[in-house]
């Protein structure tokens, strides 16, 4: 699976907008065959800080999704929100979901 996390530090005015900005970006790639998951969260120490965690099946689906039309209009409306470049990590792993946390079993 390519696994994904991206940090994006979004312009005060901007922040509250943000979930809404990338509504349609969102729906649109959670539909998308080869995704798995594509889940935002806001940053706890930071509130204008939001990280998206996305996962694709494979090569294949990361580059069909970096092909699609909305990742394409995505590039072009979100900068206009952002105080930076958005900080990505972008790794292919052997995993095929998540797994149960070792460290940490519940009854």
């Amino acid at each position: 699976m390519i696994f994904i996390v991206v940090k994006f530090q979004t312009k005060r005015e901007w922040t509250d907008r943000w979930l809404e900005l990338v509504a349609s970006f969102t729906a649109a790639t959670r539909s998308e065959a080869g995704n798995m998951w594509f889940e935002w969260s806001r940053s706890v120490a930071d509130p204008a800080e939001f990280v998206l965690v996305e996962a694709f099946r494979d090569d294949a689906a990361g580059q069909e999704h970096l092909d699609s039309d909305h990742f394409k209009t995505a590039m072009k409306d979100l900068p206009q929100a952002l105080v930076s470049t958005p900080r990505i990590i972008s790794q292919s792993i052997d995993a095929t979901g998540w797994s149960e946390m070792g460290e940490m079993t519940l009854p």
